[in-house]
């Protein structure tokens, strides 16, 4: 394992799956490493798929850091509860992107994402956001009034994988959107504009704190980390997560559920500054 001769100035973390285990937890050693890196100095980013409403437990879990939010079409004040930037899909590529996967995959529906509001069509089963649009419509384009950050895209059937899917959406709506998931299992698509991710929300805050692509350590599970991993000069990949994200990171991590973030965290806080 290539750690780095000198301890990082900032650290960007995935949550779920990542340093988040699958009930919600975050165990003492975890929120401990964390802790320790920031009384170090350390720049401290939470840098996740989560719209800004399942960002209270991170914030009453840590007290402090800085978030990127909705695979990094949200810059988020996470303790005060505030947007501080957003980038949302142009309403013209939005259209467009509905359109052609509909004709691409048979039997996908939708939901919208924009700061707290979450709209969905009926069809489009809900799990994280199980009650929240009791209602649905009939067709997507009937609730696009707000800037959207984040488009949902399922298929409620599993008729696809989310790599199956992301296969198909690439082809189709790649040159118009940035197209990723964060499940596997979900059979379920995340887009946002085209040029944003988490990697290139993060460059462009740590650029802004005068912070290098080699000062920075990432950690990540899924394809919407990759673009955060494959950026930062340090990097490690869940063991347990996707296959690929080894290709992206520098190194592996052992899984969420072994601490393997607080493990390489402590290892990174004893090198010098």
């Amino acid at each position: 394992m290539n750690l780095g001769t000198t301890r990082p100035k900032l650290i960007a973390t995935d949550l779920d799956g990542t340093i988040v285990h699958h009930d919600g937890t975050i165990t003492p050693r975890t929120l401990a490493a964390f802790q320790r890196a920031r009384d170090l100095g350390v720049e401290i980013w939470f840098v996740t798929g989560r719209p800004p409403r399942w960002m209270g437990e991170i914030k009453d879990a840590f007290g402090y850091g800085n978030a990127i939010c909705c695979n990094g079409a949200m810059h988020y004040d996470l303790l005060n509860g505030n947007v501080i930037e957003e980038w949302a899909i142009p309403d013209d590529l939005l259209h467009e992107t509905i359109k052609r996967l509909r004709n691409a995959i048979s039997g996908v529906s939708f939901a919208v994402e924009s700061h707290n509001y979450f709209k969905r069509e009926k069809s489009y089963v809900a799990i994280w956001d199980a009650g929240i649009d009791h209602d649905g419509c009939n067709q997507i384009e009937e609730v696009l009034t707000l800037p959207i950050l984040k488009m949902l895209v399922r298929c409620s059937g599993h008729e696809y994988t989310s790599d199956e899917m992301l296969e198909i959406a690439i082809r189709e709506i790649g040159d118009l959107v940035t197209v990723t998931h964060s499940s596997p299992t979900a059979s379920l698509l995340e887009i946002s504009a085209k040029g944003i991710s988490k990697g290139e929300t993060l460059a462009l805050m740590a650029g802004r704190l005068g912070i290098s692509a080699d000062e920075c350590v990432s950690f990540g599970d899924n394809p919407n980390d990759f673009s955060m991993l494959e950026w930062c000069g340090r990097s490690f990949a869940m063991a347990d997560g996707h296959p690929d994200a080894q290709t992206f990171a520098k190194d592996v991590a052992e899984p969420c559920k072994e601490d393997g973030v607080a493990k390489i965290i402590e290892k990174l806080l004893d090198l010098p500054a």
